[in-house]
């Protein structure tokens, strides 16, 4: 047997142990990197995530600073300063949703949709809740006789996931009711720019699936919606009174699914073409784009998702309403061509600018379906 002299005992000793290091040193510098979250602290500030749903902070019934942590699953609250009345409004209402919230929508939604169309709108959440504050955890659904984007809505209805304190619903208590499954308290009431049904939870749920169509049928038999109103988004989050600091929405997914192969809705995922031609010089473009319903059903209040390639920005465009000038994009259609009939099309077009190589999108949804490229 070969037996080494202190020196070398010393090297091997010294290999054994640096040999695990080097690997993880070289395991961290293949990793990739971690992204930072987003700090939103503007009143109505807002971002996308997922590429499909809109995070705002939404501080509306207070002067006092509110910051949101914004990551790709949901947010939480991080700053939440001064205090308002239990007996009236909250202080905001930080949230993440599907669909047109005065004039922001998420990125290729199909919302507003009637809801005579709709045949399913399942839904996932899951809250994080904290006991040293006022507040309420809110499901929102939104409701109009048209398909509007902008303003408050005829109709919300309000699912009380969890509250703490002495705050509750608008209006007064009209009974209980067996909903999706579970039980709840039912109140109505009228908040002075809407009409208000809420349904309350005996108990804190922190993470639900259920279809939002349940809801919504609640509201058509209360005489508080018709079948010919359009659903034109749905929210969940907080309506803090009191601190709230720590609460957070730790995931949320929705789709609005209609009937009929319509694109959005089942059987859809073939049912659009887009074509998207340029002219492209130095520092400048224009994109014609057109988009032809492949389905066998009328597309109503169409919106094509896009998202436009790092550097592009739209400075100006002609026959369809654009969410944004840059990143996650959504077109849709104007008064007179809102509807793409069975086998039609509808073209719009925009000009913008960009910096470095220029590119086309990468892909395209309508009404929340991905469309195959011509």
């Amino acid at each position: 047997m070969q037996l080494l002299n202190p020196h070398s005992r010393a090297r091997a000793l010294l290999g054994a142990l640096l040999t695990p290091l080097l690997a993880l040193t070289a395991l961290l510098a293949t990793a990739p990197p971690s992204h930072a979250d987003t700090t939103i602290c503007d009143q109505f500030g807002s971002t996308t995530i997922q590429g499909r749903y809109v995070v705002q902070n939404n501080r509306w019934g207070t002067s006092a600073t509110q910051c949101i942590s914004v990551n790709d699953s949901g947010f939480r609250i991080v700053q939440a300063d001064g205090s308002v009345p239990t007996n009236g409004g909250p202080k905001s209402y930080p949230s993440v949703f599907n669909g047109c919230h005065y004039t922001n929508c998420s990125p290729g939604t199909n919302l507003p949709a009637r809801l005579s169309s709709i045949s399913s709108a399942p839904t996932s959440i899951s809250y994080g809740y904290v006991s040293n504050a006022v507040y309420d955890a809110a499901y929102d659904i939104w409701l109009d006789p048209t398909p509007r984007t902008d303003g408050v809505n005829r109709t919300e209805i309000m699912v009380w996931l969890n509250h703490v304190g002495s705050v509750q619903p608008v209006g007064s208590q009209v009974g209980t009711a067996t909903v999706a499954g579970r039980s709840w308290q039912v109140w109505s009431g009228n908040n002075g720019s809407n009409d208000v049904l809420s349904f309350v939870a005996p108990s804190a749920i922190g993470s639900w699936s259920f279809d939002v169509m349940d809801f919504l049928r609640q509201a058509v038999s209360r005489g508080l919606a018709q079948d010919n109103w359009y659903l034109t988004s749905v929210q969940a989050g907080f309506e803090p009174w009191q601190n709230g600091v720590g609460l957070a929405m730790t995931s949320f997914s929705s789709s609005v699914n209609t009937g009929g192969g319509t694109p959005g809705g089942p059987g859809g995922s073939s049912a659009c073409k887009v074509a998207y031609g340029t002219n492209v010089w130095q520092g400048g473009f224009t994109a014609d784009v057109t988009v032809t319903n492949a389905g066998t059903s009328p597309v109503d209040n169409w919106k094509l998702g896009f998202t436009l390639p790092a550097g592009q920005r739209i400075t100006s465009a002609w026959s369809a309403d654009l969410s944004a000038s840059s990143g996650s994009m959504t077109a849709g259609g104007m008064a007179y061509n809102a509807t793409i009939a069975p086998g039609g099309q509808v073209s719009f077009g925009f000009q913008g600018t960009y910096d470095g190589t220029f590119s086309k999108p990468a892909g395209f949804t309508l009404n929340g379906t991905s469309c195959t490229t011509a």
